[in-house]
C-alpha cells in the first residue's frame, strides 16, 4: 500500500473531531475540493499529498461524505483540505443543511470538471452552487477550477475545449461577482497537477516575497544559475530565481506564456532558453522517484 506522507486526519463532516470554522486559525487555511462524483478529486489529492501513484489511485473507493485532511506545510502553515464527496445526495446537503458549515472560512475552492461528462450543464450548475453559497459566507474566497482528464482529449483539441470551458465558467464567475478564476487543465497521467497545485497552495502563502527575496541572495551568493524551492513532502514549486528575469516566479496567467519569455530570452546573449514546464516536470520526477524507494522500503531523507 502507498504510503501517506502528511495526511495528519480524515473524518467525515459528522465527527466529533470536525474542526469548527469560528476557530479557524489565521496559519490554518481551508480549502474545498469540490466537483461531481467521477471527476478525479480524490485521486489528486492522493497524488500530491499522499504519495499515490496514477495506478495507485485506481483502489480508492467513492469519498463519503466530507474528508478531511489536515496538512502540515512549509512548517508553520496547515491546509485544511476538505474533500467533498460528488454524489448527488451529499451535494443536497452541502447547499442545504451543511452549508454555513461548508462554505463558512473558505480561502480556495478548488473545483474539478471532467471533460468527458454526458452532462455539462449539471457540472456547470453544481458550480453555480457552490458560488452562490461562497458568495454569501466567503466572498473573498479564491477561485480555481480544474479541466480534470485532458489526456482523454485528442490533443489537437486540448486547447480549444479548455478556451471554450473557460469563457463559460468566467462568465458565471463574474455574475457571482469573481472576477479573477484561474483555471488549469490537468491529468493524473502527467506533470499537469503539479502546475496547478503549486499555484493553489503559493496563493495561500502570506509572505512569499520573503521566500524569493531570501532564494535571490541564495542564487547571488552560490553564483547560480538558477535555484528552485520545492516544499519537501509533497515537491510543489514554492518560488524560483534565475538570471532570466522572465523566468523568476511560477505565478501568473493559467496560459501558457513562457512562449513570449523565451522569446525574450533569445535577445541575451547570457540567456538560456529553459523549458517552460521544467518545474512540473521536476516535481513529477522527484514524486516518482520518491514512490519508487517506498515501495523498494528505502529511507529517502530530505
Amino acid at each position: 500500500m502507498p504510503t501517506s506522507v502528511n495526511t495528519r486526519n480524515n473524518s467525515n463532516s459528522n465527527s466529533n473531531n470536525a474542526i469548527s470554522n469560528n476557530n479557524i486559525p489565521n496559519n490554518r487555511k481551508k480549502l474545498l475540493l469540490m466537483g461531481r462524483s467521477g471527476s478525479g478529486k480524490s485521486s489528486m489529492r492522493s497524488i500530491i499529498f499522499s504519495n499515490y501513484s496514477a495506478f495507485d489511485t485506481r483502489r480508492l473507493g467513492a469519498t463519503i461524505d466530507v474528508e478531511h485532511s489536515h496538512l502540515r506545510f512549509l512548517g508553520n502553515m496547515t491546509l485544511n483540505l476538505w474533500d467533498c464527496g460528488g454524489q448527488d445526495v451529499f451535494m443536497e446537503n452541502y447547499f442545504g443543511k451543511q452549508k454555513d458549515h461548508i462554505f463558512q472560512m473558505v480561502q480556495v475552492l478548488i473545483h474539478v470538471f471532467d471533460v468527458e461528462s454526458q452532462d455539462v450543464l449539471k457540472d456547470i450548475e453544481i458550480f453555480q452552487k457552490a458560488l452562490k453559497q461562497l458568495k454569501k459566507y466567503s466572498p473573498d474566497a479564491k477561485i480555481f477550477v480544474l479541466l480534470h482528464k485532458m489526456d482523454l482529449v485528442q490533443l489537437d483539441k486540448r486547447n480549444d475545449l479548455f478556451q471554450i470551458m473557460m469563457e463559460k465558467l468566467n462568465e458565471t464567475s463574474i455574475s457571482y461577482g469573481f472576477n479573477n478564476v484561474i483555471g488549469f487543465p490537468t491529468s493524473i497521467w502527467d506533470e499537469s497537477l503539479y502546475k496547478a497545485w503549486s499555484q493553489i497552495v503559493c496563493s495561500l502563502i502570506p509572505n512569499m516575497s520573503i521566500y524569493q527575496n531570501n532564494l535571490k541572495n541564495l542564487q547571488k551568493i552560490l553564483n547560480a544559475y538558477e535555484i528552485i524551492l520545492f516544499e519537501r513532502t509533497t515537491f510543489l514549486v514554492i518560488s524560483s530565481s534565475n538570471n532570466n528575469n522572465n523566468n523568476n516566479n511560477i505565478l501568473g496567467n493559467s496560459t501558457n506564456n513562457n512562449n513570449n519569455n523565451n522569446s525574450n530570452n533569445d535577445n541575451s546573449n547570457n540567456s538560456i532558453l529553459l523549458d517552460p514546464k521544467r518545474f512540473e516536470k521536476i516535481s513529477n520526477i522527484m514524486k516518482n522517484f520518491k514512490q519508487s524507494c517506498t515501495k523498494l522500503k528505502v529511507n529517502l531523507k530530505l
